[in-house]
């Protein structure tokens, strides 16, 4: 079962916070209808917030069937027939002497026996839990471009009192791929890696900004960009499945251009569907539309 409430806010992303913190439940449990958009309005007169329907699914409650009753138990009762004549009272019997109970002897305390053939585990024989190898990265050439993004984004994380180390390999003709190792990561990829997403912006520009040919920096930290693109991947499908139930068009929320192209990618064999992007950057959003046949 569905049920669906309207929340208001400053923007649209207020409001669906709004909606989550009273559902208590996550984004991806949810999905999003914009209803109106915040407007402004001049020197505060004419000003609206933003309006979003919020829908999420649960469960139907289960009624159980009273239980039919036999045919037998709709029958009256029989009576018992009465006598003609009232039977003979029974002779008392009389009781036997009653013998003193013997006491029982307190029973002492014997000594729990422990199975010999099974000796007791310590805490020291049990298995310590497997360690993840870590990557081993080779050292960048002295003068190539790997070598020249480490040593921007060196200096960039010691301004951002970071103790992470970038280490930068080359991916391809065209690509180069950056992990960054060490602790406290959550902090370099900020709320959805949008801190993330501008270390990676950054490293571009500084490499690409006085070269003829570009080459696309991609950086990474505890294999954030996989899990990311696995959760957009299965948000995708997720709110196609509710676009072709209900029939009506779902918006997402606003995402980066490579979180939009993962959408779109997803969805773009499946001919029930079709998906385009609105909006303006930073709040530009993907639309999933029902196709009518």
């Amino acid at each position: 079962m569905e049920k669906s409430i309207i929340t208001t806010g400053k923007s649209i992303d207020l409001a669906i916070a709004a909606a989550l913190q009273q559902l208590g439940l996550d984004r991806d449990s949810v999905s999003v209808e914009v209803l109106e958009n915040a407007k402004t309005g001049f020197l505060g007169i004419g000003a609206c917030p933003a309006k979003v329907k919020v829908t999420y699914e649960i469960p139907d409650p289960v009624v159980e069937p009273a239980p039919a009753l036999s045919a037998a138990s709709r029958k009256p009762k029989k009576q018992a027939p009465k006598l003609e004549k009232p039977l003979p009272m029974p002779e008392p019997v009389k009781p036997e002497p009653k013998s003193e109970p013997k006491k029982a002897e307190p029973k002492k305390d014997q000594p729990k026996k422990q199975n010999q053939n099974k000796p007791a585990r310590s805490r020291a024989d049990k298995p310590a839990p497997k360690l993840q190898p870590q990557r081993e990265y080779t050292p960048a050439e002295p003068g190539s471009q790997e070598e020249r993004v480490e040593t921007f984004l060196k200096g960039l994380l010691e301004r951002m009192d970071s103790n992470a180390v970038p280490h930068a390999f080359r991916k391809d003709d065209e690509t180069i791929g950056v992990e960054l190792v060490g602790e406290d990561l959550g902090m370099l990829i900020g709320r959805r890696g949008e801190t993330l997403d501008a270390i990676q912006h950054l490293a571009n520009y500084a490499l690409n900004h006085d070269a003829s040919k570009r080459t696309r920096v991609s950086v990474d930290a505890e294999n954030y960009r996989g899990k990311r693109e696995d959760s957009l991947r299965h948000l995708a499908k997720k709110m196609a499945a509710k676009v072709i139930k209900y029939r009506k068009n779902m918006t997402l929320e606003p995402m980066n251009a490579y979180e939009r192209h993962v959408i779109h990618a997803t969805l773009q064999d499946m001919p029930e569907v079709t998906t385009f992007s609105t909006g303006t950057e930073p709040n530009r959003r993907v639309v999933i539309s029902y196709v009518k046949e």
